[in-house]
């Protein structure tokens, strides 16, 4: 795949590639070897869906999602792996783009 012309060199390694609306195949694979090289966990939410802390209630046959002041430590970690996939996605895309994803709960949704 041919990057980009007047693509500039030493780009950032701490940032994610901006998508500027045009070779979207290349912004693409760059993001994605930028979220693995993060954290792997936060590309299998952003295929997947995010983590929803639920609880069993009754006789162990209803589930039903907790409420924020039942999470224990390990809920809110996972819950942040959302929110951290949706960061590096919205700081990949240009103020052009941002109305499009602005409303998006979960990264998987942008």
């Amino acid at each position: 795949m041919a990057s980009p012309p007047n693509i500039k060199d030493g780009q950032s390694t701490n940032r994610p590639p901006r998508f500027n609306g045009q070779y979207y195949g290349w912004w693409k694979t760059r993001m994605h070897d930028f979220i693995m090289a993060e954290d792997s966990e936060l590309w299998d939410i952003i295929c997947d869906g995010p983590f929803v802390p639920m609880k069993t209630v009754g006789e162990g046959t209803t589930i039903v999602l907790k409420t924020r002041k039942e999470y224990k430590d390990a809920d809110r970690k996972a819950i942040e792996k959302n929110f951290r996939a949706k960061k590096i996605l919205v700081c990949g895309i240009g103020p052009d783009k941002y109305n499009c994803i602005s409303a998006c709960y979960s990264a998987k949704e942008i």
